[in-house]
């Protein structure tokens, strides 16, 4: 078996520890990866608090970026040296992923998030001999190695910058997918992002890069919200100071906003989305709470208004298509979410992951040794 070193979590609360661990050879259909960079998300961090019920002791991370080193049988359109983006992974059979729809696999939960082992029940990463929980996101990039489903690999040009695409594979995409792939504003309509994060910020930079509409942030963070004007926000609210309903209202001549994305997981903040609706208005939703969350609305005004509140999945991409495009956009300088990025070294995890969590960094990624 090939070996890495990973950030293992051994229990809910406690801190990220390197340790050397040993990686499978790739099976039928997977390819090995040589880490070079990967993003640390706010799923990863959910983990570690117990939010997301993923088994521990294990290795996380799924914004993985690197180079194959060794490609299992049946793979064909991926080879040792290609340089490649991590995406979530998915089951390729169910008829959500034979409809080009793989977000929706009917399987992705136990796939990505619960599960800790491939679909077939066997580990991927060992420790001393011992199976560790791994295969998080079908990956478990927060490794200097990782073997990963090759349906779940994007390969992108070798003069990419690595360094900084493994967060394409979810916070970004989902951001700036959710904005171009569901909500769709049109040019000279209203688009309000609640909650400046990763998601939120990538979800401004696309809708005020490749639309036309006139984008305002709800934030609680004053950083947070000048670095959304900075990146063309047109109206900024901090809710610790301003109902961002009647601010929104205020911004828009009393007619409310057209499309809203609530990225924070909060469910109070989502039926403030859900009330600043125009009509004919859509809520976006994509910030993740605790599992038993749920949130009131206002019924008669839903149907008056003709409005309407849909889930997003990462943004509803198919990476292979999604990824690519968004690296050229990036080339050309249309989307520039590396603003977003602060690159640490992999041995100084706990430190990204506490900046991420007080919030004093929008997308920290983790850099691993040569």
């Amino acid at each position: 078996m090939p070996t890495a070193t990973a950030a293992v979590l051994s229990a809910n609360h406690e801190p990220f520890v390197l340790e050397e661990v040993e990686v499978d050879n790739p099976k039928r259909g997977e390819v090995l990866v040589r880490v070079v960079a990967t993003g640390l998300c706010h799923t990863d961090l959910s983990v570690r608090e117990g939010l997301i019920p993923f088994p521990l002791p294990g290795v996380l991370g799924h914004e993985g970026a690197g180079v194959i080193e060794e490609v299992g049988d049946g793979v064909t359109d991926l080879e040792a040296g290609d340089h490649v983006v991590m995406s979530f992974a998915f089951c390729g059979a169910c008829r959500s992923c034979r409809t080009g729809q793989p977000v929706y696999c009917e399987s992705w939960a136990g796939l990505n998030l619960f599960g800790g082992v491939r679909a077939d029940g066997t580990p991927t990463i060992h420790r001393n001999g011992d199976a560790l929980h791994g295969h998080f996101f079908g990956q478990s990039s927060l490794a200097t190695r990782a073997v990963t489903p090759a349906s779940s690999v994007i390969k992108v040009p070798k003069d990419a910058p690595l360094e900084i695409l493994g967060p394409l594979a979810c916070g970004v995409q989902t951001g700036a997918q959710s904005v171009l792939n569901v909500l769709r504003p049109e040019a000279g309509s209203t688009l309000a992002v609640f909650g400046a994060g990763g998601v939120g910020l990538s979800a401004l930079i696309a809708a005020v890069h490749l639309t036309g509409a006139t984008v305002a942030v709800v934030d609680v963070n004053p950083a947070r919200l000048e670095l959304a004007t900075r990146l063309g926000a047109a109206h900024i609210v901090n809710a610790r100071e301003d109902d961002p309903v009647e601010a929104l209202r205020k911004i828009t001549g009393g007619r409310g906003i057209d499309r809203a994305l609530e990225a924070t997981g909060v469910p109070a903040v989502l039926r403030q989305a859900i009330d600043v609706l125009a009509p004919r208005g859509v809520c976006g939703i994509v910030g993740a709470p605790a599992p038993d969350a749920d949130v009131s609305m206002n019924i008669l005004t839903a149907i008056v208004k003709g409005s309407s509140v849909v889930g997003i999945n990462q943004g509803d991409a198919v990476p292979r298509e999604s990824i690519p495009a968004l690296v050229e956009l990036h080339r050309q300088g249309r989307f520039p979410f590396d603003e977003l990025i602060r690159v640490y070294r992999f041995d100084d995890i706990q430190h990204a992951a506490d900046d991420a969590a007080a919030g004093t960094v929008v997308k920290p990624v983790l850099r691993m040794p040569a």
